[in-house]
């Protein structure tokens, strides 16, 4: 039942951000004002995702379906982990996805940086994060709010691409010809400035996961183990 109740959770978390996003999101901004829409986004946004986290820490583990701290799921999840923070880093520089981005012109911007990997960083870095948890936690309770939060990623990804060639028409249809929404590894090299400048902030998030949620993340899980 608990697990139900974690899935109805999800459910109300990724339904109410899909609908505020999207079909509902125009007609409540002519009635509320973009302030007010923005406060009760906020309002549903954080009280499904309390919601579901209350809902998280009761509900039981369950039986792994492989063992998740085993070194190589580890070692894997740990590394896309930082690739992750590295993707949401360089998504906050001249993101036209962006609230608020310039996006008149940009059919005539060549793709530069990140977004020769991808024109959804920030999501696809919230993605690979969902994706590592579910490696090295692949219980029950993981792949419920994990999978969530995946969908999330993708599907907003996927939506985002939609509203934006409503909005601005030939702009991102052009745009979205000149870059890829899954992650071009050809160009991946265009992420090792943004990886260098992920590691300190990637050991201090990973050392966080210790008073958080006290489970040693990341390289602390061998650090803790030679103190």
């Amino acid at each position: 039942m608990d697990l139900v109740w974690l899935g109805a959770a999800m459910a109300a978390f990724l339904g109410t951000h899909f609908v505020l996003s999207h079909p509902l999101r125009a007609p409540l901004v002519r009635a509320l004002g973009a302030r007010g829409f923005q406060a009760v986004y906020s309002l549903i946004a954080l009280a499904t995702f309390g919601w579901t986290v209350i809902a998280f820490a009761r509900t039981p583990a369950g039986t792994p379906l492989w063992d998740g701290t085993a070194l190589v799921p580890w070692i894997v999840a740990s590394l896309l982990t930082l690739v992750a923070l590295a993707l949401f880093m360089a998504s906050l520089v001249g993101n036209p996805a962006l609230p608020g981005a310039r996006v008149h012109g940009l059919s005539a911007v060549l793709p530069r940086g990140v977004f020769r990997i991808t024109r959804h960083p920030m999501m696809m870095g919230f993605a690979l994060w969902s994706v590592s948890h579910i490696l090295i936690a692949p219980t029950p309770r993981g792949f419920v709010l994990m999978g969530g939060l995946l969908l999330l990623a993708l599907g907003g990804s996927h939506l985002q691409d939609e509203k934006k060639k409503a909005l601005y028409g030939t702009e991102w249809r052009s745009w979205m010809k000149r870059t890829s929404f899954w992650p071009n590894l050809a160009n991946i090299g265009e992420l090792r400035i943004f990886l260098l400048g992920a590691i300190l902030p990637w050991l201090f998030v990973t050392w966080l996961h210790i008073p958080l949620a006290l489970v040693p993340a990341g390289p602390w899980r061998f650090i803790s183990g030679m103190l």
